[in-house]
């Protein structure tokens, strides 16, 4: 089995097909900026859960934002927990750079 992901940027979401079927089976939804893209919502539909749909939909992305050079906000739980599994992505994860205090 083949998961496919490319990038809709007119829905502003990463998609996923298997074997190349055009059936979406999962997505992954964002807002990107000029500097940052931050992942907001990611579901696989439930009969390929467990399948690595979730895995690819995650690595093109943060592969493809590293490749732009964009910081990486992972509010969606899916990201955030994917990331801190693979700490060689760790480096894309967005900082605030503030330094105002109370």
């Amino acid at each position: 089995m083949t998961v496919d992901v490319r990038d809709a940027p007119g829905t502003r979401r990463y998609e996923a097909r298997l074997d190349g079927a055009p059936e979406v089976v999962g997505h992954a939804e964002y807002i990107r900026t000029t500097e940052l893209i931050a992942f907001v919502h990611t579901e696989v539909s439930p009969e390929c859960e467990g399948k690595g749909v979730g895995s690819a939909l995650v690595r093109v992305s943060l592969d493809e934002a590293r490749a732009a050079g964009l910081r990486v906000l992972a509010t969606c739980p899916f990201y955030a927990g994917w990331i801190a599994r693979h700490p060689g992505y760790g480096d894309l994860l967005y900082q605030a750079r503030s330094k105002v205090s109370d």
